[in-house]
């Protein structure tokens, strides 16, 4: 079923046409989105007037943040039942980027909170520092596989940090109707559907939809670097062997 996570050169051809492509979506549908959102929809007094225009980027950076970590711990579980090294590869490069866009996510949400609740960080909330902890699994999982001396350890206990770490997800989730928060409740993604008006959810979701590509391509670049780097390092322990 998984075959395909095990042939790097498939990977290869087939990344070589999809990032590109994934880059010119990118930057069609976020262009097209902050345009919308920053300077055609009407503010919304309600929250807070034009700084409610900060949640064009800070959702789809929430977005990004816990589909990232999800997809690095599948990529993970792949590795450890099967061994296909793409998967280990794709791990690896997702846990940059994802700490990348947490990253955002915590500064454009700390941006928008202190004029809309009037305080940068409130740290009894339960969204606020699931995200957090969120950016320091991303952190731990890089920091842990440069500590190994293989390649093989480095795959093996990022994987397990990857797949136990991801409980955290549906904590960030489901936090707003767990725990007490500052965070109103889902206005996309709820049961009845999209609470937004259309005015605001179209931008929103192609904003999201142009961090989705962006992440693709650039994930589809650093796993090129990636396989590189590696066939580099064979041929150099090859001609060493031989020499």
């Amino acid at each position: 079923m998984f075959s395909w996570f095990a042939n790097p050169l498939r990977f290869m051809r087939l990344s070589n046409w999809l990032a590109p492509l994934c880059y010119a979506l990118a930057a069609l549908l976020i262009g097209w989105g902050l345009w919308q959102g920053l300077w055609v929809v009407p503010k919304d007094d309600y929250q807070g007037g034009d700084i409610m225009r900060v949640m064009f980027v800070h959702v789809p950076a929430a977005w990004l943040a816990m589909a990232s970590y999800m997809a690095m711990a599948v990529m993970s579980f792949i590795w450890f039942i099967w061994r296909h090294e793409v998967a280990d590869i794709a791990a690896k490069s997702i846990a940059p980027l994802g700490a990348v866009w947490t990253a955002i996510c915590l500064a454009t949400g700390s941006i928008w909170g202190k004029p809309t609740w009037g305080t940068w960080w409130q740290w009894d909330d339960a969204r606020m520092m699931s995200v957090l902890f969120m950016f320091f699994l991303f952190l731990g999982y890089m920091a842990l596989r440069a500590s190994m001396d293989t390649r093989q350890k480095a795959a093996r206990a990022g994987a397990i940090l990857a797949m136990v770490g991801a409980i955290n997800v549906p904590l960030i989730k489901f936090s707003v109707d767990l725990f007490t928060s500052l965070h109103q409740d889902s206005s996309v993604i709820t049961a009845d559907g999209p609470k937004m008006a259309a005015v605001y959810l179209w931008p929103l979701l192609a904003s999201g939809l142009g961090h989705t590509m962006l992440f693709a391509g650039l994930t589809q670049t650093l796993m090129r670097a990636e396989i590189w780097d590696r066939r580099t390092a064979k041929a150099n322990a090859k001609l060493m062997a031989e020499g």
